[in-house]
């Protein structure tokens, strides 16, 4: 992983400046902007600088191109629903190897965003893990399932968040916690409770994030803990086809 800070650093530039010309592209067009953010949101390919980074990882550790699936090839069988699109495949010899999801969310709907990227999260891992153990996929051991998330550092998602609570009290952990300290908490509950292998979680602001700074909140959920998880299984798996 040869100067990884320096890649992921361009990671994070990509996805700032990609939001920016999605922006501007968006209103040069319509001579309007979409309600908040939303053109950019919309506009996709934010992400795919961490998603070629992640590939580029996975072939310098010798796993085959030609096993890498990108987007239009990404499709899986579910359990609860026919199919799911995820964002970055490894197949081998037919054996799913790994899937990983790459998400963001960038200000001002936090709250809502918030709780449509956590129910996906885990409705994709439960759906994921059914199919698995119903013999959906291959024989195989099993695969390795990877969770990604970039955070806008800004007051609305640092600042601390209060509950409702009408008939019983949230658990302690997410009292007076801001949307930041609350995704921490679910990436790392995610891999704790073994719904996914690992997962990562890193922070940027806009003006930071164009020369290419972030912010790993947690050494459990930084992206190195995060690529050396996956490119273990991989070579592992690997090895074995070679016995």
């Amino acid at each position: 992983m040869k100067d990884l800070g320096g890649r992921v650093g361009e990671a994070v530039r990509h996805f700032w400046k990609t939001r920016q010309a999605q922006e501007k592209k968006q209103g040069a067009k319509s001579g309007r902007r979409d309600q908040g953010s939303r053109s950019a949101v919309t506009g996709g390919a934010q992400l795919d600088g961490f998603i070629r980074l992640v590939s580029e990882l996975l072939i310098e550790s010798g796993i085959p191109d030609a096993t890498i699936f990108r987007k239009k090839s990404t499709e899986l069988p579910g359990f609860f629903r026919p199919t799911k699109e995820w964002d970055r495949l490894v197949v081998i010899d037919g054996h799913l190897l790994a899937s990983i999801e790459f998400k963001s969310q960038v200000g001002p709907s936090f709250g809502n965003n918030y709780n449509n990227r956590t129910e996906e999260a885990l409705g994709s891992a439960t759906d994921l893990w059914t199919a698995y153990r119903e013999g959906t996929f291959a024989s195989s051991p099993r695969p390795w399932l990877g969770y990604f998330m970039l955070l806008e550092e800004e007051p609305r998602s640092i600042t601390p968040v209060g509950v409702v609570e009408p008939h019983s009290s949230v658990r302690d952990e997410f009292r007076d916690s801001s949307y930041a300290r609350r995704y921490e908490l679910f990436c790392q509950k995610l891999v704790r409770e073994r719904l996914y292998d690992a997962a990562c979680f890193l922070m940027s602001d806009k003006a930071g994030g164009l020369k290419g700074r972030l912010r790993q909140p947690s050494s459990e959920l930084n992206f190195e803990t995060f690529v050396a998880s996956l490119l273990g299984r991989a070579l592992a798996f690997s090895k074995l086809r070679e016995t």
